[in-house]
């Protein structure tokens, strides 16, 4: 059995990029919470506020393993900046990633996943409909990037930033979805959206009656509608508290 080797970096690194590292952890272990998990493929990557360098997770550990300590401290190239660090990156997996956080340097969080259900909408050629309430939130931000094989394609890049541009919500045709935040709890709470509004859709599809199309309205209005409920804060913001004390409840080690 490979063995994972046991680092503390708690008091070894500011406690700025710890902070960041405990909440990168904690939103992995949601991911499993929530099933979006896909074996050890996909990723959550994070800027270390007032920094250029990105955490991610090690290629190769599913993500009940990944802890604070554990995440790998890489440069936008993908360049392990820790010489000693025991783990590798998937190269492959941080070209979305990297294109993500070049063209967007104020937000910290890119969260990508390969769920059945954002899978499945990203493949319809309707894409995303105004269905719930959900969806109102992605469809007020959201692009898509057409599918191109698997991400190895270093000028793929390109036009990933040019199909993101200012948005938040991302689905990537017939592969997945993609969602930015300027916090970690930001980008969670997106992926949650979408994945809801994803789930919503197919369910309401499967039933074959004419389904109530939200107005245009009421998607243009909706970030101002948020701001009042959240005074003033971000979704992130408000349920990220709430989402820290769960994973401690249920995976105490991930901020070891």
């Amino acid at each position: 059995m490979f063995e994972i080797p046991q680092i503390n970096l708690k008091d070894k690194v500011s406690a700025q990029e710890w902070q960041t590292r405990v909440d990168l952890a904690a939103c992995y272990r949601l991911m499993v919470m929530h099933g979006w998990d896909d074996l050890i493929h996909t990723h959550i990557s994070a800027r270390i506020p007032d920094s250029e360098h990105i955490l991610i997770n090690a290629f190769g550990l599913a993500f009940e393993e990944v802890t604070a300590s554990n995440l790998v401290k890489i440069d936008i190239n993908g360049n392990i900046v820790d010489k000693e660090c025991p783990f590798e990156i998937n190269p492959a997996g941080f070209t979305i990633h990297s294109a993500a956080h070049e063209a967007r340097h104020d937000d910290l969080c890119v969260m990508h996943v390969h769920t059945n259900e954002t899978i499945a909408v990203a493949s319809l050629e309707e894409g995303l409909l105004p269905l719930s309430q959900y969806s109102m939130f992605a469809l007020a931000s959201l692009s898509y990037h057409g599918y191109e094989g698997l991400a190895v394609n270093h000028e793929e890049k390109l036009r990933i930033q040019e199909d993101l541009g200012d948005k938040n919500f991302m689905l990537l045709r017939n592969h997945g979805a993609l969602t930015m935040g300027k916090t970690i709890g930001d980008a969670f709470m997106h992926m949650y959206d979408l994945t809801r509004a994803c789930q919503i859709q197919l369910q309401v599809m499967a039933t074959d009656m004419k389904p109530i199309y939200a107005p245009q309205s009421i998607i243009d209005g909706i970030k101002v509608q948020a701001n009042i409920v959240h005074t003033g804060k971000t979704g992130g913001e408000t349920a990220w508290p709430a989402m820290l004390r769960r994973v401690y409840r249920k995976y105490p080690d991930f901020a070891d």
